[in-house]
């Protein structure tokens, strides 16, 4: 049987899914709401909010949908896989109810999940400002540099590590203040972990579980991991220290206990679980969980997936994720996002884009994030435009080959960083 597939999403993360569910012998027609200027070039984009479930819906019955998969957090937290399945009980859904999204969707919840079955991370209390108090003294126990989160969905801005005890607790009055919203009207207060970070992709029915390409990427606006926080400026896959025997400890210490964990507390999860690691010394812990693909890092994961993403997509919302193997190219992905000058502060949006063409070249594919058609071209509408992704036989040849390929793409104030993967040339 041949797949009617819709994708949820608009960015760098649904074009990278749209153009690998696209190469699927077992695809018939494939849709994205609202997509973007890329996904228009191999899909049908539809024109809704991914917060609006009744157009949704409408969209899964208009066009004889088998499949949704949704990309972002929000909808999911929201509960839009539970609304998509009481509506059409056949229709295959990839990504967590709402109780299974609390995992990203409550940064309280995922700790104690962990705490409950075992999995390393960081010591950790949460507070709320009636506790505030108490929050300060937990603070005075700890040691330099502090790590504060807000609990709720804060469009990955809601983590703050302030140096200094002073600083910290003037950060907690800040957010119990509202500094993320309700986001952070409870706030869990952890142990900073010393370390390099990476990510690991899981993509489980329940039951069973694949995992997908590591990847690294790269938070911070500036060179160096420098300037404030963005929603990532470049990724690459595979990670070099992550040989293994570090993927060994991952699997056994992390993957398992969670996929067991949640079909222990008789949570219902089909779809993707992304887990932020830190590599201590050695040894993995988690930083995070998040219940969707990582944005630009699906961009670089896509790139080395060789099998079939879609049959494994359909084995998982089956429960049949037991009889699927997983292959990953041996070549490296490296994946390098274009900026508008100004972002992630105030940026301007409408400058025409070009060299997008010029830039596909042998080993290349270029995402859009944040762009708009305009006559026939396209312009920016974001802060992040379009993530430059290039594969090569080692990460050194494919972040010369992405940023050649960046090279030959313009728009006005257009940025990136210059220093992807080179924090990681030492451990080659």
């Amino acid at each position: 049987m041949s797949l009617r597939v819709l994708i949820v999403g608009s960015g760098g993360r649904e074009s990278a899914i749209a153009w690998k569910i696209s190469q699927s012998k077992r695809l018939s027609a494939l849709f994205c709401l609202p997509g973007n200027p890329g996904t228009a070039a191999i899909a049908t984009n539809i024109k809704a909010g991914v917060s609006d479930f009744e157009a949704i819906a409408s969209a899964v019955e208009a066009n004889g949908i088998d499949m949704v998969v949704v990309g972002p957090e929000n909808p999911l937290v929201d509960g839009l896989a539970d609304f998509l399945k009481g509506r059409f009980p056949q229709l295959m859904v990839i990504g967590p109810g709402r109780e299974g999204a609390r995992l990203e969707g409550s940064k309280e919840f995922a700790k104690d999940f962990m705490s409950r079955h075992a999995i390393p991370t960081a010591a950790y209390r949460p507070f709320t400002k009636e506790t505030v108090a108490e929050a300060k003294a937990y603070l005075g126990t700890m040691q330099p540099p502090y790590v504060l989160k807000a609990d709720g969905l804060a469009a990955g801005k809601g983590v703050v590590i302030p140096d200094t005890l002073k600083a910290a607790e003037r950060e907690l009055d800040e957010m119990f203040s509202g500094k993320f919203g309700q986001a952070s009207s409870k706030v869990v207060i952890e142990q900073f972990l010393s370390g390099i970070e990476l990510s690991v992709f899981v993509l489980t029915d329940g039951k069973d579980y694949l995992i997908l390409p590591e990847a690294k990427d790269y938070k911070r606006i500036g060179d160096g991991d420098s300037g404030p926080n963005t929603g990532g400026m470049g990724a690459v896959s595979p990670v070099p220290f992550a040989d293994r025997e570090f993927m060994r400890k991952v699997e056994e210490r992390i993957v398992k206990p969670t996929v067991a964990g949640l079909a222990a507390d008789g949570i219902d999860y089909t779809g993707f679980i992304f887990i932020g690691l830190m590599n201590c010394g050695g040894d993995p812990y988690v930083i995070e969980y998040n219940v969707r693909m990582g944005d630009p890092e699906t961009e670089s994961v896509m790139r080395r997936i060789s099998s079939d993403l879609l049959s494994h997509l359909e084995a998982a919302a089956r429960g049949r994720l037991k009889d699927e193997t997983i292959l990953v190219s041996d070549s490296a992905a490296v994946t390098v996002v274009l900026v508008s000058g100004g972002y992630p502060g105030s940026y301007a949006k409408g400058y025409p884009v070009s060299g997008i063409e010029e830039a596909r070249q042998e080993g290349v594919e270029v995402f859009h994030m944040g762009t708009a058609e305009a006559g026939d071209g396209v312009v920016t509408s974001g802060g992040r435009v379009l993530a430059v992704s290039a594969t090569d036989t080692d990460m050194v040849s494919a972040a010369r080959r992405a940023y050649d390929a960046a090279a030959r793409i313009e728009f006005k104030d257009s940025y990136h960083r210059s220093d992807i993967t080179k924090d990681l040339l030492k451990y080659l």
